[in-house]
């Protein structure tokens, strides 16, 4: 009943932002860099293939990702020292840097958006989502 009113809304909220992102983000940082930067600051170090789920891509395109970050001196590469085969990604200075960037770029956005309602009405919003999402994970 209000599916097609949702997905109008909700296509032109995801395009505002998306369109904000990248130009804001850009030419140092992409909103799939930030996104693989941010897992980074909050695990440390990862392998690649545990990046995957959260980028929602290929191994193919994760590996290409990760060239043009570590290209950018964004991330740094290393092996296992027990397993060679195993390759670690961390999070250089610099990358730390350029999260923290797109953090203040993504927190503008947003705070400029939700400034639009009322705090009840945010307060309201995020319990909505938050019980429209624990239904996907369900």
């Amino acid at each position: 009943m209000y599916t097609e009113e949702f997905a109008r809304l909700w296509a032109r909220l995801s395009k505002e932002y998306q369109s904000h992102m990248e130009n804001e983000l850009s030419p140092s940082l992409t909103e799939a860099q930030l996104t693989v930067l941010e897992l980074l600051g909050d695990q440390k170090k990862m392998k690649p293939s545990d990046m995957i789920p959260f980028l929602n891509t290929t191994p193919a395109a994760v590996t290409m990702l990760l060239d043009r970050m570590e290209k950018g001196g964004l991330i740094s590469r290393e092996r296992d020292e027990a397993d060679r085969r195993i390759v670690w990604i961390t999070i250089t200075e610099k990358g730390g840097e350029q999260v923290k960037r797109g953090r203040e770029v993504r927190t503008e956005f947003l705070g400029h958006m939700l400034d639009r309602i009322s705090t009840h009405n945010q307060q309201l919003l995020l319990f909505l989502l938050g019980k429209i999402t624990a239904v996907q994970e369900a």
